[in-house]
């Protein structure tokens, strides 16, 4: 499986190669934009907005097609560093479709005890985001001590990819 890469200054380029399609991506100001290459269709660059900055970028196939995914794990500005993700599927290795992570708060039952800190990257074929549980009175300040793991795998959605949960853990 590939490496995490190292996080670089802003505008500096990261090229990640996996399956025999690279991926360079450059992030300027409160944008990242990936032009991918080796693909067989469409080898246009996509951008997005970046909501803080890059934590790490990795380059897998969870989904074990045979077509490379590119995750960019971010880290938003302010005190409760929430987790969140840029990620692009190789479609059968022709063109780029967005993957989808839907937010944490639409899980009211996995949301609870949220208060950011999390961390995202890809283990074993899913991606993991793991985050500190915090009681439910917000003037508890401090973690409860306990850590909730929320388990996604990729799957199609409508109009391109959506990690769904697979398990929710708690240690």
């Amino acid at each position: 499986m590939p490496e995490e890469s190292p996080v670089k200054p802003d505008g500096a380029t990261v090229t990640e190669e996996f399956q025999g399609v690279s991926f360079k991506v450059v992030k300027a100001d409160k944008q990242v934009t990936i032009s991918p290459s080796g693909l067989t269709g469409d080898n246009s660059p996509v951008s997005a907005a970046l909501n803080g900055s890059v934590k790490s970028i990795e380059v897998a196939d969870i989904n074990a097609d045979g077509s490379p995914e590119i995750y960019i794990f971010t880290t938003e500005d302010g005190a409760e560093k929430r987790a969140g993700l840029i990620a692009f599927s190789a479609n059968n290795k022709k063109s780029l479709s967005a993957i989808f992570l839907p937010p944490i708060e639409d899980d009211k039952a996995n949301a609870e005890g949220y208060r950011g800190q999390d961390e995202m990257a890809v283990v074993e074929g899913i991606i993991a985001r793991r985050f500190p549980i915090y009681a439910s009175d917000p003037g508890q300040l401090e973690p409860t001590g306990k850590i909730r793991q929320l388990q996604y795998k990729l799957t199609p959605g409508e109009a391109g990819w959506l990690l769904k949960l697979d398990q929710s853990l708690e240690f």
